[in-house]
């Protein structure tokens, strides 16, 4: 619905029925103009001067001013020219340049241009038309100053003489209104009009001619136009009277019809003009020439003067006119004519290619744009008409995206699935416009279109287990292993920093124990290791990107400390107490491999390192005895003789298989020797090994005696709480109050068991038998049948003191 608002309307005066008929039509189109809003067209006069307001836009189409600079509204127009611009501060349409009505449109009439105007977000389209009123500020004008005719005396009334005609770049009420011809007795002027509207005039001849009475006849053309200051112009009439000729060329056609092709080459046959003269002679001679033809059409058409034919002579162009009407003359030797009108039709072929604007194009676009997501809009015109002028867009292939069109000319350019930076950062979009001509025209127009990145990609370890070796006692600081993750974001979403996950080892945080450096993930050891404390450390290690909100993954880490030799062996048999005393007995009468004594070590490393061999110290030739290299046995090489020496000492080494190794030695003292009585001839020292046995007697009494003070102590704590118990009962009872008997909770009676069932037996036993040469303390029997209630927490107290006093002396004594 177009809403045209002429300027001049200012006012309507209203009286009777039809005032009111007027304002109920007028009420119902403004209503209906409100519903469709969209296309307005305006009025105004040309020649307005620059910055004159043409109309409030903003207002006409209802919409804020605040949504037209939200909006971003601007104008587009395909002419080279911008005539008007829009203040969108204002909402007004201005004049921005001068607006000249004959050169805009020539002799088109009603002359107006049409522009869009865009919005976006959302996107709206409002056509404007501009219809540009004339003005009278042109006055008709002949292409000559003077027409000089030959005209015979004998002249038959009614003869017509073509005249040239005025072009006035007026149109309406203020073009070429009619001519005028100056006051004669021979002529007299008639007007006529073409089918476009454009008037020309023909002399006719009223009365006869005599050239003996005024052999020449100079009368004045005016041109009149119907503006207000009205215009004129004027040429000169010559009139040349000759003599003879009476017959005037007739043409066989009134109007003759051609058919031409657009982009015919030069001298294309058009059409063939005829026209006939009844003379003879020079005086039946004809001449064809075009008659009043400007000088645009001089340049597209040529007639040959002599046999009438019309030909192309320029460039034929459908876009610009698409019919094109000639008058042409047909003229004999006596200066007599005819005129006829040659209408000339032109036939478009498809030689425009579509033209492509890009009104809007948005890059770089997140890559978590929804589909459907705009990114471009274009604007596809082809000058053609009909099928030639039907245009369709298409893009490429295989590409995320798709083009359609909501209005007329416009398309839109969308996301058509979802987007992954990751896979394709960067699209070079190529859009196909191709008419529905034959041979098709089309035109392309690429849009390089940058993928923005989201944080949607947590880092990811290039391992799922990462295990390391490091030896123990390393030094402090050392690095373990590189944990490596990678991001497939780009800039501060792909910046991933390393941290440990909170872990205890042995009761302690982990960062105690290792490091993580936050930028490159290097682990590195805070502490020095023991094999023998810690063997393994299992912790989770956290990557994070620096995005927002991050994104984080984890990983296992095992760390496996490795064993090196740094303990030598312990020997846990023979116990070194540091007193000379014999160790075992050999019996003379011992057999070859007799078991002498047995050497137990052990190694806290592991592996190999733990792998232990025994030997002897500086064996003699005639070594009595040989331990084996694997178990620590200690036998007999050979018979006893009398030769061999009743002290035998023997120093073992226990030595590692570590690199390098470690050992430790132990000495061993042994009698060869069938009684007792011979070891003690031989070991002067002897009492001093009674004095240790007399010591130990001492500890055993002594515990004994401590165990009975503290075993006395309990029976009387327990006799002297039930007696209390009993006397206050007993007052209680004397007393005539109410009472509840109360006993303490998990109260037992001990009577009948005891508290210290234990009974404690010491045997020593001291054979001729080296195997069974120790002192063996017997722990009481029921001590795991033990069980004390909550309230003897004291005594269990006690009894674990004297258990670990027991437990102390519960060893193997050397005799």
């Amino acid at each position: 619905m177009v809403l045209e608002i002429p300027n001049h309307i200012r006012w309507i005066k209203w009286h009777d029925g039809v005032g009111h008929i007027f304002f109920l039509y007028f009420v119902s189109l403004c209503l209906f103009c409100h519903f469709v809003a969209g296309n307005i067209r305006y009025s105004i006069p040309e020649e307005m001067k620059r910055g004159s307001v043409i109309g409030n836009v903003a207002q006409d189409l209802g919409l804020d001013l605040k949504k037209l600079r939200s909006g971003r509204a601007r104008i587009v127009s395909e002419e080279s020219v911008q005539y008007v611009e829009l203040k969108a501060d204002k909402g007004l349409l201005v004049v921005k340049e001068r607006i000249d009505r004959e050169q805009l449109c020539g002799d088109t009439t009603p002359c107006s241009f049409s522009f869009e105007m865009i919005l976006e977000n959302p996107m709206e389209l409002h056509e404007i038309t501009v219809e540009i009123k004339d003005i009278n500020d042109n006055s008709p004008t002949f292409k000559r100053n003077s027409m000089d005719f030959e005209i015979s005396e004998i002249a038959t009334t009614g003869a017509r003489f073509s005249l040239i005609s005025a072009e006035d770049l007026d149109v309406g009420v203020n073009g070429l209104r009619e001519y005028l011809l100056s006051d004669n007795d021979n002529f007299i002027l008639k007007q006529h009009s073409n089918a476009d509207g454009k008037k020309y005039a023909e002399m006719v001849l009223q009365n006869p001619l005599d050239r003996e009475t005024n052999p020449n006849l100079s009368l004045k053309l005016i041109a009149v136009d119907g503006g207000t200051p009205q215009r004129s112009g004027t040429v000169n009439i010559n009139i040349l009277i000759l003599d003879a000729n009476d017959n005037v060329p007739i043409f066989n056609q009134s109007v003759y019809k051609a058919v031409v092709m657009e982009m015919s080459p030069k001298e294309t046959y058009v059409t063939t003009v005829n026209a006939s003269d009844k003379d003879s002679g020079s005086n039946g001679i004809v001449t064809y020439y075009f008659s009043d033809l400007d000088s645009a059409l001089g340049e597209l058409f040529l007639i040959d003067e002599n046999t009438g034919i019309i030909s192309v002579k320029g460039d034929i162009d459908y876009e610009k006119d698409k019919k094109y009407e000639l008058r042409i003359d047909a003229k004999d030797q006596g200066g007599l004519t005819d005129s006829s009108k040659v209408v000339i039709e032109v036939i478009d072929v498809n030689d425009n290619a579509p033209i492509i604007n890009v009104m809007s194009f948005t890059s770089p676009l997140s890559e978590d744009s929804p589909p459907g997501t705009t990114i471009g809009i274009i604007n596809v015109k082809d000058l053609d008409s009909g099928d030639n002028g039907k245009v369709s867009c298409t893009i490429e292939r295989n590409a995320p995206f798709k083009i359609k069109s909501n209005l007329k000319n416009y398309y839109t350019l969308t996301t058509d699935s979802v987007l992954d930076r990751e896979s394709v950062s960067e699209y070079n979009i190529t859009v196909f416009a191709t008419d529905s001509g034959v041979p098709p025209l089309s035109a392309k127009i690429s849009f390089n279109l940058s993928i923005s990145d989201v944080n949607d990609n947590a880092p990811a370890f290039l391992q799922s287990f990462y295990t390391a070796l490091i030896r123990e006692n390393n030094s402090p600081g050392t690095s373990v292993l590189t944990l490596s993750a990678k991001d497939p974001d780009e800039k501060q979403h792909a910046r991933i920093s390393y941290t440990l996950e909170q872990a205890t080892v042995a009761g302690s945080p982990i960062s105690e124990y290792v490091s993580v450096n936050v930028q490159n993930g290097v682990i590195d050891a805070i502490r020095s290791f023991d094999y023998e404390q810690i063997k393994e450390l299992v912790f989770i290690v956290k990557a994070q990107d620096g995005g927002s909100p991050p994104l984080s993954s984890n990983v296992t880490v095992k760390i496996q400390i490795q064993d090196q030799n740094d303990n030598p062996p312990q020997i846990l048999y023979p116990v070194q107490t540091g007193l000379s005393m014999v160790a075992e007995m050999v019996p003379r009468s011992a057999d070859v491999g007799y078991l002498v004594a047995k050497v137990v070590a052990v190694d806290v490393d592991s592996g190999q390192n733990a792998w232990l061999s025994y030997k002897l110290q500086k064996a003699a030739e005639r070594a009595l005895f040989e331990v084996g290299l694997q178990n620590g046995e200690i036998r007999t090489m050979r018979q006893v003789t009398d030769k061999d020496a009743v002290k035998q000492k023997l120093i073992v080494i226990v030595e590692d298989n570590g690199q390098p190794p470690r050992s430790a030695s132990v000495s061993i003292n042994l009698a060869v020797a069938d009684s007792l009585s011979e070891v003690l001839s031989d070991y002067p020292n002897f009492p001093h090994d009674k004095e240790y046995n007399e010591n130990l007697t001492f500890y055993l009494v002594l515990a004994l005696a401590v165990v009975s003070f503290l075993f006395i102590t309990c029976v009387v704590v327990i006799v002297s709480v039930r007696i209390y118990r009993w006397r206050q009962s007993r007052i209680l009872y004397h007393s005539n109050l109410p009472v509840i008997p109360y006993y303490p909770p998990r109260y037992s009676d001990t009577l009948g068991t005891g508290t210290l069932p234990h009974v404690y037996n010491y045997e020593v036993c001291m054979t001729t038998d080296s195997r069974k040469s120790d002192a063996n303390f017997s722990r009481a029997a029921s001590q795991n049948l033990l069980n004390m209630a909550p309230s003897s927490t004291g005594t269990t107290q006690r009894l674990q003191s004297e258990k670990s006093i027991l437990d102390e002396l519960d060893s193997p004594v050397e005799i």
